[in-house]
């Protein structure tokens, strides 16, 4: 399955540049123009990464990054015509993982991209979720409830990996199918 990468930007230009860039990278890009539309989009589709513009319609990218830290710790790239130190300084302090200043490389573009999924598969794969009594531990691939390992089918540990890492968001059931067949 191809890992999602979504696009928040408002300038249609720069949003089908990265969407045919992140097709031939092999990636499945989402598009967003607002920051109302990029809230819905990443909460519908749970992306690998997110590539944020700071400078949005309806707000601003830095209220979108704390909104989605709240739920989520996807890689965020900032892409900014701004690139004073400060501003970076601040987004990196907010949750950010890089920022690129526009106008920027595709190939470089792509391999932080790289970057941050290799980062964040780590931290994924060592981690463990815990919900009051029931513990996942990732890297094993293992749960457990009060100490004593569960059976579980492959489907079944994937499925409840996917609701415990998505805790306290609505899930449709078109969308689990997708997150985890």
């Amino acid at each position: 399955m191809k890992q999602k990468i979504l696009i928040i930007d408002d300038d249609k230009a720069i949003r089908k540049m990265l969407t045919i860039t992140l097709e031939a990278s092999g990636f499945e890009p989402i598009e967003a123009s607002s920051l109302a539309e990029a809230v819905n989009k990443a909460a519908l589709y749970n992306p690998s990464v997110a590539l944020l513009d700071l400078g949005l319609p309806d707000g601003s990218g830095m209220e979108f990054l704390g909104r989605f830290r709240e739920w989520s710790a996807a890689p965020v790239i900032i892409l900014s015509a701004i690139g004073m130190e400060e501003q970076k300084i601040s987004a990196l302090e907010a949750g950010a993982d890089d920022y690129l200043v526009k106008p920027f490389g595709t190939g470089e573009l792509i391999a932080r991209i790289k970057a941050s999924l290799r980062r964040s598969e780590q931290t994924q794969n060592t981690s463990v979720i815990t919900s009051k009594n029931l513990e996942l531990d990732i890297g094993a691939h293992t749960a457990t409830i009060d100490g004593e390992e569960l059976k579980l089918t492959p489907k079944e540990y994937e499925l409840l990996k996917t609701l415990l890492k998505n805790k306290g968001k609505i899930l449709t059931h078109s969308w689990l199918l997708k997150e985890i067949c």
